[in-house]
């Protein structure tokens, strides 16, 4: 509660902050941004998105935004581990992201395949170098996630048992909170845009995803939830219309 607390304040800073955007006079249909990024690594995501921006500020160099992204996070093989922050860190506070790894509570799921369709809200921050060039970073903050029932193999690491076969599907929901108090499948970018043409640019840099899966029953500490950390190399294409 406290991190989703602290979310409710930075969105409502980000809407004061709006509410001085000079260039929202000029429409909606301004500073629109539809993506397409692919990443590789240790598999595949395809992310198409649609993004609104608003300018900050009297130069404008600064941008905050919001969108929405679906991702389809495709690899084989992939070791998912204990998700929830109660059992990785044994801390569900803000402070979590300071917390050392309790290595011996993490067990690990690993799929055979995975297949992540998530379909999410996304939280926008870019900064304009000059007319051409730009850098980026984006969150996913909210949203579902839907995908094949896969299996693979459990292994207890803390309490030393034999593998099983186990059955797992997505995580239904996304939601974005601190560092493993998060739930779900969420995707973040950092980026840098370079506008070729008037309204067309690529895009370069790196995907980090979440790949989170849900088992068919309880296992060890009666936890069901195993997520994977992905870091992925991302090239995208960028159309804005009216920029």
């Amino acid at each position: 509660m406290k991190s989703f607390s602290v979310l409710c304040l930075l969105s409502l800073l980000a809407y004061s902050l709006l509410a001085q955007d000079k260039d929202t006079t000029k429409g909606f249909k301004y500073n629109n941004y539809y993506d397409i990024a692919v990443s590789i690594g240790q598999g595949l995501s395809i992310a198409p998105s649609w993004s609104h921006f608003h300018k900050i500020g009297k130069r404008g160099r600064f941008q905050i935004g919001y969108g929405v992204r679906l991702t389809s996070l495709f690899g084989s093989k992939v070791a998912h581990i204990t998700a929830p922050a109660k059992f990785t860190t044994g801390n569900t506070g803000l402070g979590v992201i300071f917390q050392e790894t309790i290595e011996a509570n993490l067990d690990t799921l690993t799929l055979d395949k995975i297949q992540v369709n998530s379909l999410n809200i996304s939280i926008n921050l870019q900064y304009a170098f000059s007319p051409k060039w730009e850098v980026g970073f984006n969150i996913d903050a909210l949203g579902f996630s839907f995908g094949g029932e896969q299996k693979g193999a459990f292994v207890a690491r803390s309490q030393g048992r034999n593998p099983s076969q186990e059955t797992a599907k997505p995580t239904t929901l996304n939601l974005l909170l601190t560092s493993d108090n998060d739930i779900g499948s969420l995707n973040s970018e950092l980026y840098l845009r370079y506008w070729f043409r008037p309204h067309w640019a690529i895009r370069g840099g790196f995907t980090f995803a979440f790949s989170e899966y849900t088992t068919s029953r309880k296992l060890v500490f009666d936890n069901d939830r195993f997520r994977a950390k992905i870091l992925l190399f991302m090239m995208g294409v960028s159309f804005s219309p009216y920029r």
